[in-house]
């Protein structure tokens, strides 16, 4: 495949992020002092991952046990809760947490 090919499928294969009302109140109130740079670096760099790959990386898990299927990705001491619809490309962030209130 040429490369200008590859970089269209590239484009058209990765995932939308959308964050619920709850997620959103969760960043507000459970990130402590650190809000700010866990926020930033949550934005920048992992939805760049999410995007690309939502299902595979050094700091995402599957959970066990959750219907729908719920994935987690890890900065720190925080977690970040979110759900894959495959079929419309889209990662839904639905809650965040420190891993101590989380599990």
């Amino acid at each position: 495949m040429p490369r200008r090919a590859r970089a269209k499928a590239a484009l058209l294969s990765e995932y939308r992020i959308f964050e619920t009302d709850q997620f959103q109140s969760d960043l507000e109130s459970r990130l402590g002092s650190h809000r700010g740079k866990i926020i930033a670096k949550l934005r920048n760099d992992a939805y760049a991952e999410l995007c690309r790959r939502p299902h595979v990386g050094r700091n995402i898990k599957k959970l066990r046990g959750f219907s729908p299927e719920t994935w987690r990705y890890r900065i720190g001491m925080y977690r970040f809760f979110y759900e894959i619809d495959d079929s419309r490309k889209v990662v839904f962030m639905i809650a965040a947490d420190t891993r101590q209130s989380a599990y």
